[in-house]
Formats: C-alpha cells, structure tokens, sequence
C-alpha cells in the first residue's frame, strides 16, 4: 500500500511538471496598473485573442511619444481591420500629474487600452529605461520586436511587422 501511495504522489508530481513546461508563456512582464477608470488590472491578462498586439509606454510630457501614439492612431482603425492588432498605450506618468492622462487621451481621440503605471512597477518588468518605448508581441504573447524612441515613418515599419505576424 505504501509503495502505491509513493507511485501515485511521483505521477501526480511529474503530471504537475509537464503541465507547467507545456503551459504557454507570454513575454509580458507582470504588474499591478490602473485602467483608466481606477481599476485594477493584472499585466499577465494582457493579450489579444491569438491576434498580435503592442505595448507602448508613454507620457503625456513626452513629445515623441505623442507623435508616436498620434501617427498610430491616424492608421489604427486600418491596422485594425487588416490584422486585429490591438495597442495597449501604458502612461508612466506619476501620481502628480495622472490626473493629466484621462483628459488628454480623450482630447487626443486615441482609441487605445489605456493603463497607468504611476510607480513605474510595469515599466521595470519590461525593462523600461525611457519613453517612448514600443514592444510589439505575438499572439501567443511572445516578444517580437522593440524600439527606443520614435522617428516619423516608423509607424510603417511597425505595421510592416505586425502584417508579417497576420500573414498578410
């Protein structure tokens, strides 16, 4: 009886095992933000229904960052059409000036998933050293492509490969 109990725990713990290293793992670093509407939400749940999507930290007092998000969006609703993709714009702005980023993305017309990182807890799990900084994942939630800062035009190469994720 003793040697079917060792059995039974070794299999369970084995099963255990290679559920753990089959399950699928997304690149997405893992944090506690806000949404918009002061909601918490879990930086884990961030995907895309096997579509690929993009994660994009900045600022309301960043200038690039804005024009990034602001030639984004002149495409996003095509962008969207085309491929699914989705936009997940994360403001680092800190407590002080939080308040600015509602306003300012409904002022703007962004249709993004907005979310707020005012201690900067998500921008450190995704090794975040400055804004903008766009990551751009696969479906399965697999790190893809990344870049630092924004130049105008490079909107179109992002679209480039998130096409080539759709296969389109």
């Amino acid at each position: 009886m003793k040697k079917l109990r060792i059995l039974f725990v070794a299999a369970m713990l084995t099963n255990v095992a290679i559920a753990q290293t089959t399950a699928p793992k997304s690149d997405v670093g893992h944090a506690s933000v806000k949404t918009l509407e002061g909601k918490e939400f879990n930086t884990s749940s961030i995907s895309n229904e096997g579509k690929p999507f993009i994660i994009d930290f900045w600022a309301t007092w960043c200038k690039p960052c804005v024009a990034e998000l602001d030639a984004i969006n002149e495409e996003y609703a095509d962008w969207q059409k085309e491929t699914g993709v989705k936009v997940f714009a994360v403001s680092i702005d800190d407590s002080r000036s939080m308040s600015r980023v509602a306003p300012y993305v409904a002022g703007k017309g962004w249709d993004y998933s907005i979310l707020l990182d005012p201690n900067g807890d998500f921008k450190r799990a995704m090794n975040v050293n400055s804004v903008p900084h766009t990551f751009l994942f696969d479906g399965t939630g697999t790190l893809v492509a990344q870049h630092n800062n924004y130049s105008a035009g490079d909107e179109d190469n992002l679209f480039e490969e998130i096409k080539k994720l759709s296969g389109k």
